[in-house]
């Protein structure tokens, strides 16, 4: 079946080759893309409409950086979180809770399991708890200020749903990725 299917067979062979670079090459890699993730991430803030979309994107730099590494992926993560505290402040409330947080989890689960499944719904709880954390603890309207503010089993299982359907698509991004990159750019 098609979510039982194991897929980690050639992310084994990219974490190999990442590994044999040296301790500064994976750092620059992850500077890099912790970068590119800061610049879509603000992207919201500086180009109001159009913007929240390219923020979205964010995701992909820490999805990638984890996928080949768990340290690089994490050290993305905190460097984006930190640079962002400069640039962007606005975003910081967002990004580690969000797209940050599915982008890590997500790469970690493509180490820690190997079927599509797991690591679909490993992401979506991830990103499902740091949307409750955002609505319920921090009272943050993530949603949008119509989100509401109690808490209801409809309105828990429907931001799981799309938590897991929106994880389902970076991990088919993440999978396509493995396979249309190629092995010599790492």
């Amino acid at each position: 079946m098609y979510f039982f299917q194991t897929i980690t067979d050639q992310l084994k062979v990219f974490q190999i080759a990442f590994m044999r670079r040296s301790k500064s090459q994976q750092l620059i890699l992850g500077s890099l893309f912790s970068l590119l993730a800061t610049i879509f991430q603000s992207a919201g803030g500086f180009l109001p409409g159009f913007g929240y979309f390219i923020s979205s994107l964010a995701t992909a730099p820490i999805l990638f950086c984890s996928m080949l590494s768990m340290t690089v992926g994490c050290l993305t993560y905190l460097l984006t979180n930190l640079l962002l505290l400069f640039i962007q402040p606005s975003e910081l409330i967002i990004f580690p809770f969000t797209t940050g947080l599915l982008g890590i989890s997500t790469g970690i689960a493509f180490t820690l399991f190997k079927k599509r499944l797991s690591i679909i719904l490993f992401g979506g709880f991830s990103l499902s708890i740091g949307i409750f954390l955002l609505l319920f603890v921090f009272h943050f309207p993530v949603l949008g200020p119509a989100s509401s503010q109690t808490i209801s089993l409809v309105f828990l299982v429907s931001i799981f749903i799309f938590s897991i359907l929106y994880n389902w698509i970076w991990t088919e991004f993440g999978i396509v990725l493995l396979k249309k990159f190629p092995l010599s750019i790492i």
